[in-house]
C-alpha cells in the first residue's frame, strides 16, 4: 500500500525572512546586486532585472543568497517563484521577496512547484486569506499547509518537473532569438536598406492619409456584447500585425445599419486608439480574411484603403522603431494615451512597388509562421507541465522506488 504525504506547513519546512528595505532617509552601506520581484520569472531568474543597493553588514550576513533559496514574490503577482541556483557569484534580496530556505532538506524545486500550481489555480490566494489579495505577508506564508513527499519522491517529482521546464526554457530562448532576427529583417528589407532580388525602384516617401481613410469604431453597453456578429477589438490588433478570422472571437449585437456603418472588410488596417500606455496605442494590425458582417470596436481605429497599397505591408511598417516614434510624437496623453486618425494620417511611411510589396510581405509572412509553430510547441510544454504538476502535486501519480524483489 502506497502511504499518504506527511503534511507540513511552510513555516515548518522552510525559514522564511523578507528581503532589504530601501528607505531613501537611511541610505548607506556598501552597494551590493540585489534580487527583486521583476527578476523572479516561474522556472527562472532573470538577473539582468537586479539593481544595486547599500547594504549594512548586518544585511549582507543576512540576506546573501544561497543556491537552493527559494525567492517568493510578495506583491505583484503574488507567490511567483523560483530557486536561486547561483546565477551569480555574490547576490543578495530585496523587500519584495520573500527568501525560503530549507530547514529539513525539503526539494526547493517541489515547493517551488507547488507555489506555481496553487498560484495557478487561484488555491494560493484561497490559503493566505483576501486580507493577503495585495501583498503576501510573512505570517500568512508561514502558515500555508505543505505537503511532504519521502526525499527520494521529491526528487523524481523535481527531476520530472524540471525536464518540461528545461524544454520551457529552450523553447522560450529560441523564440526570443527568431524574434530578434525577424526585427533584424524587418529593419533591413521594410525601409529599402536591403532590397530584394529583381527590384530596383526607388521607394516613396509618402503620408498615410495618402493611403488610408479612417473612421472609429462603435461603442456599445456590455449587454450588447457576448452575443450577435464578430466584432474585431483591441486585443485582436495588439496581437498585431495579421489579424484572422480564427482571432476574432468577440461578439455584439447590431442593428443593420450599424453592421454597414462599421463595417470590418478584408484589408481594411486597424489601430489601437486608446491607452493607459503611450507604448500601446497606434499598433497596427490588417484583417486578412473575410468575416461576414464583422465590425470593430470604438477602441480602435479603422484605416481603409483609398490608394493601392499592401495594408500588410503597412502595418508591419507601423512596427519599425521609426514609424513608432513618429505615432508616439503625434499622440496625445491627458488621463490616457491617445490617438486619432488626422494624427495617424500624419506618419510619413516609405513605400515600394506593388510587386516589391508582395515579395516583401511573403517573406515576413514565413518569419512569422516559424514563429508562430514555435509558439504553439511552447504553449503544448506548458499545458504538458500544468498536466503533469496535477498528476504529480496531488499525489494521483506517485512517483516510487520499487521494491527489490
Amino acid at each position: 500500500m502506497t502511504s499518504a504525504w506527511r503534511k507540513s506547513t511552510i513555516g515548518e519546512e522552510f525559514h522564511v525572512q523578507l528581503g532589504k528595505r530601501l528607505d531613501a532617509a537611511v541610505n548607506r552601506g556598501e552597494l551590493k546586486l540585489c534580487i527583486n520581484n521583476r527578476g523572479v520569472r516561474w522556472g527562472r531568474i532573470d538577473v539582468a532585472q537586479a539593481v544595486w543597493a547599500p547594504l549594512t553588514k548586518a544585511d549582507i550576513s543576512e540576506l546573501r543568497l544561497k543556491a537552493g533559496d527559494v525567492l517568493v514574490c510578495e506583491g505583484g503577482e503574488i507567490g511567483r517563484a523560483s530557486v536561486w541556483r547561483a546565477e551569480l557569484s555574490e547576490a543578495y534580496f530585496l523587500n519584495t521577496l520573500h527568501r525560503l530556505r530549507s530547514r529539513r532538506a525539503y526539494n526547493p524545486d517541489v515547493l517551488a512547484a507547488f507555489l506555481e500550481r496553487w498560484a495557478t489555480t487561484g488555491e494560493l490566494l484561497a490559503l493566505v486569506g483576501k486580507s493577503s489579495l495585495a501583498h503576501l505577508t510573512k505570517e500568512n506564508l508561514l502558515r500555508v499547509p505543505l505537503p511532504v513527499p519521502s526525499p527520494e519522491e521529491q526528487q523524481r517529482i523535481a527531476t520530472a518537473l524540471r525536464s518540461v521546464d528545461h524544454l520551457i526554457a529552450s523553447l522560450g530562448r529560441l523564440i526570443a532569438k527568431k524574434r530578434d532576427i525577424k526585427q533584424g529583417l524587418m529593419q533591413e528589407i521594410l525601409t529599402g536598406r536591403t532590397r530584394l532580388r529583381g527590384f530596383s525602384d526607388p521607394w516613396k516617401e509618402l503620408l498615410v492619409s495618402d493611403l488610408l481613410e479612417f473612421k472609429n469604431g462603435l461603442n456599445k453597453a456590455s449587454q450588447f456584447f457576448g452575443h450577435g456578429t464578430p466584432i474585431v477589438n483591441f486585443m485582436d490588433v495588439m496581437r498585431a500585425p495579421v489579424i484572422t478570422a480564427e482571432r476574432v472571437k468577440g461578439l455584439v449585437s447590431l442593428s443593420r445599419e450599424e453592421i454597414v456603418r462599421f463595417a470590418a472588410r478584408r484589408g481594411d488596417m486597424f489601430f489601437t486608439r486608446t491607452s493607459e500606455s503611450v507604448e500601446e496605442i497606434g499598433t497596427a494590425g490588417v484583417l486578412v480574411d473575410d468575416i461576414p458582417n464583422a465590425v470593430f470596436s470604438g477602441f480602435i481605429l479603422r484605416g481603409r484603403p483609398i490608394a493601392p497599397v499592401n495594408t500588410t505591408f503597412l502595418a508591419y511598417q507601423f512596427q519599425l522603431p521609426s514609424v513608432r516614434k513618429q505615432v508616439i510624437a503625434t499622440a496625445s496623453y491627458t488621463t490616457r494615451a491617445l490617438t486619432n486618425g488626422g494624427s495617424l494620417g500624419r506618419v510619413r511611411v516609405l513605400v515600394p512597388s506593388a510587386d516589391e510589396q508582395t515579395a516583401v510581405v511573403a517573406i515576413l509572412a514565413d518569419a512569422d509562421a516559424e514563429l508562430a509553430a514555435l509558439e504553439r510547441r511552447l504553449e503544448s510544454a506548458r499545458a504538458i507541465k500544468t498536466g503533469m504538476m496535477q498528476e504529480l502535486l496531488t499525489g494521483r501519480s506517485r512517483l516510487l522506488v520499487e521494491a527489490a524483489s
